[in-house]
């Protein structure tokens, strides 16, 4: 059975901040050897949570909240620093749905490379081709380089191999355009049903309408650490009366 639980994360970034070297990390580097200390941003503060089979769960929050980290934290793409993560199921990642498309190759070979990437064997993708390529409406352009597109097709593509899979936990991090509006209806059933394929569902976004369509369930990030957890109505209705209050103020 799918199932995420966290308890007590914390994950800390490293950055080494811009400014002049000091006379002390002077002598630090050419004394000692020994370079500066970087300083630490706290991007996840104490997050326990738990995400049983079934679950739809949007997360939110401003920008700098810790969203995508918390996504990619639960990828395991980050360690966490203190806490304990558990995941239990095959987790499929959509953060840059793009990423791993080559200018030069067709859009046939950009279907392969991009399916390999989210961990699909040559043979599933090869049964898989011909209905990933119809779907995109791409038709005689699936011969021709990636360059030759324009960022519609470029996101048509992206968006019709990212939805061929069949994840038991899915990762999405914002929500992805599908281009002209006569896809986009396409692309939304689409959508749907790739959903309702996975055990569970944790997305990242701004766009609440969308959120209250396919989740039942919020979290509310803020500054790291979770703000809210609930029901996505009252959740969502908390969020936008901070936000109003928040604007006013």
């Amino acid at each position: 059975m799918a199932c995420i639980e966290l308890d007590n994360v914390v994950l800390d970034y490293p950055v080494r901040p811009h400014r002049r070297l000091t006379l002390k990390d002077f002598v630090l580097q050419r004394v000692f050897g020994r370079e500066p200390g970087p300083s630490v941003v706290r991007a996840l503060n104490g997050i326990s949570l738990r995400i049983e089979e079934g679950e739809r769960v949007g997360v939110i929050g401003r920008n700098g909240a810790g969203k995508s980290t918390l996504l990619r934290t639960i990828a395991g793409i980050y360690p966490v620093a203190r806490g304990s993560r558990r995941v239990d199921g095959r987790v499929c990642s959509l953060f840059d749905i793009a990423v791993g498309f080559e200018p030069e190759a067709t859009g046939w070979q950009n279907i392969h490379y991009r399916a390999y990437l989210q961990g699909e064997s040559p043979k599933i993708v090869q049964a898989k081709l011909r209905a990933i390529g119809d779907f995109s409406e791409l038709g005689e352009f699936l011969e021709l380089p990636l360059r030759c597109y324009s960022t519609g097709m470029t996101l048509r593509l992206a968006f019709s191999v990212a939805t061929s899979t069949e994840p038991e936990i899915l990762l999405l991090d914002e929500f992805f355009s599908t281009g002209d509006l006569g896809f986009q209806k396409k692309g939304e059933l689409r959508m749907r049903d790739f959903l309702d394929r996975a055990r569970i569902v944790l997305m990242v976004g701004h766009n609440l309408t969308f959120l209250e369509k396919f989740c039942d369930r919020v979290l509310w990030l803020h500054q790291g650490w979770i703000r809210a957890d609930g029901p996505t109505a009252q959740v969502l209705s908390e969020y936008r009366h901070a936000m109003t209050a928040a604007v006013a103020a």
